[in-house]
């Protein structure tokens, strides 16, 4: 008894930091995580290994569910759901900022359930395809990008170029070592203050937002999980791809993929990937993502009881965590009608610049604005703002072929 009132005050304690990380733009997981680790030695004094790294599971399932909130409605992703920028604002725009959120949540949960229920599938899988995808990275990623240039409808030379653009930035800004924490201010400017500046200069408002069941046909919503199961689970066996990689070579895959589907398949792929990374580090000894490698360093090896504990917990946390999401969300939506849009606008882009200071320093500040710069770009030569996504696969392909 004593046993199990541990383990769920270990997972309470990690879903309030979830609650924490998720809302918060620019606090990340893995900031949290590895503080945990800093603090270990005298936090091991009054908790065992595995009840520390239950906090990590608990906090960082949460924040699966919940980052997708201030990525929608605020406009301040983070790199794991840095796509659900796009779809998610238009539907903002529409009265349906709920539903939007919603989506990833059903992603989030249906996959979380659907990959636990495969993970002997996909023990086996990394087993038989992982020594060879290991040396394909490089090729797979040329490949999806390639094919999501060729997509592009309204002019592939200025998507080349934005590509190109965005991915020079990310060479620059990733291997620089110009700052502690590149990747917010980066993604803030190409995806956040970017699109909050479009809309101050066309005068958008946010109508009254509808609180209401989300809508997609059963179809595509099994696809847009199925695919987020597969790709995620592929993605997260592989060193340098994550959910923002996932979702790029996901979205080829899917027969109609829309605005909801999409959101459905970012929603998905971040949990999965927090589970898959769980499989890799019990079955192969590598762990996938900031939080896995601190629970890897806090657990010297993972055994086979302990691998179940983290897996349950992780279905525990995520039945809470679609709660939360759902109620918090309807919080934001009632909240947001409330707001002059401008002044919101305004608002967020001033938090946004503040934490980048404060998180990332001066460098951090001229990430943002040339960031913010190259993410008006696309709108303004009317290409899909997707190739801004560059930033992360051009660095992660030279550095896997050259």
């Amino acid at each position: 008894m004593f046993i199990l009132l541990t383990i769920l005050t270990s997972i309470f304690v990690g879903i309030l930091l979830g609650i924490f990380t998720g809302l918060i733009p620019g606090i990340h997981v893995n900031l949290i995580a590895v503080s945990l680790l800093t603090l270990s030695p005298l936090l091991l004094e009054f908790a065992s290994p595995l009840t520390l790294s239950l906090v990590i599971v608990g906090m960082a399932i949460t924040h699966t569910f919940l980052s997708t909130i201030p990525s929608i409605f605020l406009g301040a992703p983070d790199s794991d759901n840095v796509l659900s920028v796009l779809p998610g604002h238009k539907l903002l725009l529409e009265g349906k900022g709920y539903e939007a959120v919603a989506l990833t949540v059903v992603g989030s949960l249906a996959s979380l359930l659907l990959c636990i229920a495969i993970i002997p599938l996909l023990m086996m899988f990394i087993d038989f395809s992982y020594p060879f995808l290991k040396e394909k990275i490089g090729f797979i990623l040329v490949v999806a990008s390639v094919f999501l240039l060729y997509k592009e409808k309204n002019g592939h030379l200025w998507a080349l170029i934005v590509f190109l653009l965005a991915g020079v930035l990310g060479i620059i800004v990733l291997t620089g070592s110009l700052t502690s924490n590149p990747l917010f201010p980066l993604l803030s400017g190409l995806f956040g203050i970017s699109s909050l500046l479009i809309s101050l200069s066309s005068n958008t408002k946010i109508p009254p937002q509808v609180v209401s069941n989300p809508s997609l046909p059963t179809s595509e919503g099994i696809q847009a999980i199925s695919i987020s199961v597969v790709i995620g689970s592929l993605c997260s066996t592989l060193p340098g791809l994550g959910p923002a990689q996932a979702a790029i070579i996901g979205s080829q895959f899917m027969k109609k993929s829309n605005a909801k589907s999409f959101l459905v398949l970012v929603g998905g792929l971040s949990t999965v990937n927090m589970i898959a990374s769980f499989v890799t580090l019990y079955l192969i000894d590598k762990a996938r993502n900031g939080a896995v490698i601190t629970i890897s360093q806090i657990l010297t090896s993972l055994s086979k009881t302990e691998f179940i504990v983290l897996v349950a917990a992780s279905l525990i946390t995520g039945g809470f965590a679609t709660i939360l999401a759902l109620k918090l969300t309807k919080v934001f939506s009632r909240v947001m009608c409330k707001i002059n849009y401008r002044t919101l606008c305004i608002s967020i882009i001033s938090l946004i610049t503040i934490l980048v200071v404060i998180l990332s320093g001066f460098f951090g500040l001229l990430i943002l604005i040339v960031a913010t710069c190259l993410g008006i770009v696309p709108p303004l030569k009317n290409v899909g703002r997707n190739h801004l996504m560059g930033c992360l696969l051009l660095p992660i392909i030279l550095f896997f072929l050259l």
